[in-house]
């Protein structure tokens, strides 16, 4: 039940990445529900974190959930924000996910 937490923990990073891109081109009222989703997405990130981390250990934790925050980030960036993909960016963000793939083996 511990990864599941950790794996929707840094599903919120992504999320709380995704609203704090999106506040860059809100005003008014929908400028205030971005940041409230940030601040939503980020309270549900820390805690579901800190739930994992009752019974993982934290240096697999903290890398796993920064991973797929980081991924999932790289991933929005490209989708909705025409960030540039570049056969380096991609290949580094595969090492990345093979990083995190190796810790929950080892953990």
């Amino acid at each position: 039940m511990n990864w599941i937490y950790l794996i929707i923990a840094g599903l919120m990073e992504v999320c709380f990445t995704f609203c704090l891109g999106k506040t860059k081109s809100a005003t008014g009222n929908e400028l205030l529900w971005w940041w409230t989703g940030f601040l939503i997405a980020l309270a549900m990130s820390m805690f579901l974190m800190a739930k994992a981390a009752e019974s993982l250990p934290i240096g697999t934790v903290y890398p796993v959930w920064t991973g797929i925050g980081a991924v999932g980030a790289v991933c929005v960036g490209i989708i909705f924000f025409n960030e540039p993909t570049s056969f380096w960016r991609l290949f580094f963000i595969t090492t990345l996910i093979l990083s995190i793939i190796g810790l929950k083996v080892l953990a």
